[in-house]
């Protein structure tokens, strides 16, 4: 099934015709729950990896036999998916909890050294031919990412990513079985096996590397300079409201019955979920500088790696085709990944796609 994001609220770059110097596009990979096939683009599905070619390892010295096991974390996802199939609002059977309960991490590998390399997990298979947005170099057509799912590398602590290009028309015998480590760090570097429905959709870059005139016209229209109507707690509490708990409910429930408010950044500007190109978002730090080390090119996002396909403030991005089945965390968070704070882009160079990556984080 296709996946079509619906129009924009408001055409953006009519209500601001500057806008038209800060549009690129990206292609949404909207990933789904699947059995994708060894040529098909994919996340978690299987590779088209030459049978003769070595498959990548972290090396990196660090705690590599405790954690989860990485079959216990496909059979509590089983588990779930299973229980919710039966009965969406029922939750796991007795014996179901039983065996969930007893998934722990440990030291389920206590064989493997710190020192010992471990297979890298295949997190991703993209071809250029279904995704408009992935440029490689040279002739390569297949981009194939993988990391180490232990969270210990780097000073921002997170997955050790590796970049594969290749041109697929040269893979002659295939690799039969992926090899995979025995423990990951957590069950949140694991993603779920989804086939992609790529779509290309229009952004907009960040507002806070916007010009200050646009910047300002923009908060204009979103009403910045308004005063709030809300009423500000202090220790007393608001007036008719015993507790803060009370008031929050009272405004949350009034905002519900407003119409939905219409943001640049929500609604306009850059598009959630896993996506290849477009632009980073800032939401939770200043922007970064990312450039290329070797080259001081600037480097826009090759890959984004989002915690779920949608929020509370980005829910007029909700593909049509999903939208009877919301709210289904089946469909909002389907790969089931979860790093940083939610959110890890890859960025590459393009003037050289061969040099070396860095990742970014919201």
């Amino acid at each position: 099934m296709t996946r079509t994001t619906p129009p924009r609220p408001v055409d953006a770059e009519v209500l601001f015709p500057a806008l038209a110097g800060h549009r690129r596009t990206s292609t949404r990979l909207h990933p789904r729950h699947g059995s994708p096939e060894v040529e098909d683009s994919s996340v978690a599905g299987p590779f088209l990896w030459p049978a003769d070619e070595p498959w990548p390892a972290c090396t990196a010295v660090h705690r590599k036999g405790r954690g989860h096991r990485l079959s216990d974390v496909r059979l509590q996802r089983r588990l779930l998916d299973e229980a919710w199939r039966r009965d969406p609002g029922s939750g796991p059977g007795d014996a179901e909890r039983t065996v969930l309960d007893a998934l722990r991490p440990g030291p389920h590998a206590p064989h493997i050294a710190d020192t010992d390399p471990i297979p890298l997990l295949a997190v991703a298979q993209l071809f250029t031919r279904d995704v408009p947005d992935l440029v490689g170099p040279d002739d390569c057509d297949l981009l194939q990412v993988l990391w180490c799912p232990f969270e210990v590398h780097g000073p921002d602590r997170t997955v050790d990513v590796v970049l594969k290009w290749r041109r697929s028309q040269d893979v002659g015998e295939v690799l039969a079985v992926i090899p995979e480590p025995v423990v990951v760090g957590r069950a949140e570097c694991v993603p779920n096996p989804c086939g992609l429905h790529p779509e290309q959709v229009v952004e907009h870059e960040y507002e806070g590397l916007l010009d200050e005139d646009l910047q300002e016209a923009i908060d204009t229209w979103e009403g910045g300079d308004e005063e709030e109507d809300d009423d500000a707690f202090d220790s007393s509490g608001p007036s008719g409201f015993d507790t803060y708990e009370e008031y929050a409910a009272a405004m949350a429930a009034a905002r519900a019955d407003e119409e939905d408010e219409v943001t640049y950044r929500g609604d306009l500007s850059i598009a959630p979920g896993w996506k290849v190109g477009g632009f980073a978002s800032w939401h939770l730090t200043d922007p970064a500088d990312i450039t290329c080390g070797a080259c001081g090119t600037p480097m826009p996002p090759l890959l984004t790696v989002a915690g779920g396909e949608w929020d509370g403030a980005s829910e007029s991005w909700i593909p049509l085709e999903d939208r009877p089945a919301v709210p289904d965390d089946r469909i909002s968070d389907p790969v089931g990944v979860h790093l940083g704070r939610g959110l890890m882009r890859i960025h590459t160079c393009p003037a050289a796609p061969a040099h070396p990556h860095r990742l970014s984080f919201q």
